[in-house]
C-alpha cells in the first residue's frame, strides 16, 4: 500500500458549512449568527478573557508567580546526632524533645532525620521518620513509633 492510496474512513471528512448562500441552503439570511448584537456584526465578538466588563480572572489573580499551599504540613527536623544525648533505653517523645529544647513549639510536627550516628537503643516517637533514620535506630537496638 502506498501513501496516495490511503483514504480516510467513511464519515471522517465532512463538507464545510457554506454560510450566506441563500435560504435554500439552510444557512442563508443571518448565516447562523442570529439577528442583532455584538456577535452578529462583522469583526464582532470579544477578546479572549473578556468577562462582560467584570474584572477578568487574569486581573483578579495576584501578579506574583507561584502559590502557597494552604494544606502544607511543616515538620520540625530533628537529627539522630541530637538524640544521642538521651539515656539508654529511654522513650523519646515529642514532649521530651520540647523539654530538652530540640523542638521549640509543642504543637509542631516532628520528623526524625538520619544525620549522625546513634549508638544507644532508644524508643523514638515522632510524626515522620526518614528511611535512613529508621534503619539507624533499629540497627542500634531501638524501635520507632510513628504518631498519627
Amino acid at each position: 500500500m502506498r501513501q496516495d492510496q490511503i483514504k480516510p474512513p467513511k464519515g471522517a471528512k465532512k463538507p464545510r458549512k457554506r454560510l450566506g448562500r441563500g435560504n435554500g441552503s439552510g444557512h442563508g439570511n443571518f448565516s447562523g449568527r442570529g439577528m442583532k448584537g455584538q456577535n452578529s456584526r462583522s469583526g464582532g465578538g470579544v477578546r479572549p478573557g473578556f468577562e462582560g466588563g467584570q474584572n477578568p480572572l487574569i486581573k483578579r489573580l495576584p501578579s506574583m508567580r507561584g502559590f502557597n499551599n494552604i494544606f502544607r504540613k511543616e515538620y520540625a527536623p530533628v537529627n539522630l546526632d541530637s538524640l544521642s544525648e538521651f539515656p539508654e533505653n529511654s522513650e523519646v517523645t515529642p514532649e521530651l524533645m520540647v523539654k530538652t529544647g530540640l523542638v521549640k513549639n509543642p504543637r509542631t510536627l516532628i520528623k526524625i532525620l538520619g544525620r549522625g550516628n546513634l549508638n544507644i537503643p532508644l524508643v523514638v516517637q515522632a510524626h515522620r521518620f526518614s528511611s535512613s533514620a529508621i534503619n539507624k535506630i533499629e540497627a542500634a537496638g531501638g524501635s520507632v513509633k510513628e504518631i498519627l
